[in-house]
Parts: structure tokens; C-alpha cells; sequence
């Protein structure tokens, strides 16, 4: 059997992200997106989880404040989502595929191994990632959040001495807000080393080959050697505002609309 792929969304949904949970069906997988709230354009198909019961809402204030509404900031979106994802793995509940993972074919795992990619050459990315839940790295992030504070013990010092000094000059307290992906790629690559697993990583190809120039899926291209390669099994796509424009014709996202749309 194929593995479940699951995720979390905190929010409204836009057409990248449906395209891409359906590209996720089409290729076999039970998909299940945990929210909070509900989706409102959730692909038919897709199945919806009550988020809290994997990790309470209220840990989003040990990242940081509500703002006066009760929304979050992006940060809190993408940083809550590191620790979801491994509170996932804990519970040994599937595959982890962002939304804006683009499946061209099945994802197969072994369920005593570890699965993910290189983002770039030297740090792995977490947009993909499945990991028993007895790992290493499960149990790291789980003392992390055992923790009042946090602040990892795998933190490098370059992190540690900038964290020093925003603290002695008056700014924030809270390690969250030294940099947005403090908890996620980096800390994976750091734990996945130490765990000796680094070599076990996929080749940046086999998920990220557009993430660093998300103009070869926006724009028109030659697209075909893309979703032809034997060795890309999904694209992860960093959309931004370009997720939100109608797909341009002869581009690699309207190719993906009209196929999974």
C-alpha cells in the first residue's frame, strides 16, 4: 500500500495548492489536510482532520502573540507547521507533502527508513519527509517541546551568539524570531547528520528542481523534460504572489491545472 500523505493548512486555499493536493490523489495516495478550521475549495477526495488533536492550538503562543485579532503571522503559519509535521511522524500517521507539492507519481517509502531530499547542496528540505516514529529526529524535536523555552540544543553557535545579542540589545526573547526557518530545513540537515542519515537523502531533482526558480513552472517553458525525467517524482513550488495570478498558457503550471484541475 501506498503511504498516506498528510499536512496542515491554516487558512484560505488557493488553485496552486488545490492542483497540487489533487495531483497527490491522482497519483494513488489517501491525502488528509489537518486544519483548525474548515477548508473552504478542498479538493473532492481530499480528506480534512481536526488539527488539535495532533498539537493544540495554543502552542502557537510559545512561537509567539496572536496579533490583536487572533490571527497569525506567516511566521507562526510556517513555523507551527515544522513541529506539526513532526508530531505527525510521532504518530507514525503518514507521508509529509506540503501543499504545494506537485505529485507526477506514487511516492514509495520504507516505513524503517527516513525519506527526504536535498533542497540545495548542503541542506535538506522538510517539504517532503517521513520518518519512523521511534527516529532519532522525532525524539529530538520532542525534547525540544518538552522544553518552557524553544531553544535547541543542536542550535549552531552562529544562532546561539546572534540570539545573545538581539537579547543584551533589548530585542525579542523568543528564539522564533531570529529567523523564519529556525526549526525547519536547517535543524532537519543538523539532526539528519548527526543521526548519520544524511546519505540517505534523495537528489535535489527528485522533488526541488524548480523550487530555487519557480519561473521554469510560472512562465513558459520547455517544460517536458521536467515532468519526463525518470528521476523528478513531485515539485515542490515556491509560489509567493505568483500562486495567486492565473496560470500563463504554455507554462508548467497551466500544464498541471489542465491535467489536475
Amino acid at each position: 500500500m501506498l503511504p498516506e500523505i498528510v499536512t496542515f493548512w491554516h487558512g484560505p486555499m488557493d488553485a496552486l495548492r488545490q492542483t497540487c493536493l489533487r495531483s497527490q490523489l491522482a497519483a494513488g495516495h489517501k491525502v488528509t489536510v489537518y486544519s483548525f478550521d474548515t477548508i473552504p475549495g478542498l479538493p473532492a477526495g481530499v480528506e480534512n482532520a481536526d488539527a488539535e488533536a495532533i498539537l493544540p492550538h495554543a502552542f502557537s503562543e510559545r512561537l509567539r502573540p496572536p496579533q490583536p485579532d487572533g490571527s497569525w503571522r506567516d511566521w507562526t503559519t510556517l513555523q507551527f507547521s515544522d513541529f506539526f509535521r513532526i508530531k505527525l511522524m510521532a504518530k507514525h500517521l503518514g507521508l509529509w507533502l506540503d501543499a504545494d507539492v506537485l505529485l507526477l507519481k506514487p511516492v514509495e517509502i520504507d516505513p524503517a527508513e527516513p525519506y527526504f531530499a536535498w533542497e540545495r547542496s548542503r541542506r535538506l528540505g522538510n517539504s517532503v519527509l517521513y520518518l519512523p516514529p521511534d527516529h532519532q529526529i522525532v525524539g529530538a524535536f520532542e525534547n525540544l517541546m518538552a522544553q518552557e523555552e524553544l531553544t535547541p540544543e543542536w542550535l549552531s553557535p552562529s544562532h546561539r551568539l546572534s540570539f545573545a545579542i538581539r537579547k543584551l540589545s533589548g530585542g525579542s526573547q523568543r528564539l522564533s524570531d531570529l529567523r523564519i526557518a529556525i526549526f525547519g530545513p536547517p535543524a532537519l540537515t543538523i539532526l539528519a547528520k548527526r543521526s548519520g542519515d544524511l546519505q540517505k537523502a534523495l537528489p535535489k531533482r527528485s522533488f526541488y528542481a524548480v523550487h530555487s526558480e519557480p519561473r521554469l513552472f510560472f512562465e513558459p517553458s520547455s517544460y517536458l523534460g521536467i515532468v519526463t525525467d525518470p528521476n523528478v517524482i513531485g515539485l515542490h513550488i515556491s509560489g509567493k504572489g505568483r500562486s495567486l495570478q492565473p496560470p500563463i498558457p504554455g507554462s508548467l503550471f497551466a500544464w498541471a491545472v489542465e491535467r489536475f484541475g
